[in-house]
């Protein structure tokens, strides 16, 4: 753990600043899960969103809210949102 961690008495899961504010309607609200769907794709963490074997991905596409090929990893699958987070 770093100093400032310590400092702070912070534990390594968890960001130090978040945004909290209301979901204003449902498109707002699917934009929302589409960004968590994409986060680990935009963070290099897997190639396509079905990648990520823990993701709720699955479940979606399960119940027919996502086609499997959804966020397939280029720029032409990606989701339009964008919260202002480092990316």
């Amino acid at each position: 753990m770093n100093p400032s961690k310590e400092k702070h008495r912070e534990s390594t899961i968890g960001q130090r600043r978040f945004w909290e504010r209301p979901i204003r309607d449902p498109n707002d609200f699917n934009r929302h899960v589409d960004d968590i769907h994409w986060n680990p794709v935009k963070h290099g963490h897997v190639t396509r969103v079905g990648d990520g074997p823990y993701s709720t991905f699955h479940r979606s596409v399960a119940v027919g809210t996502y086609a499997a090929n959804w966020g397939g990893g280029d720029a032409a699958t990606a989701p339009e949102t964008d919260f202002g987070g480092s990316g």
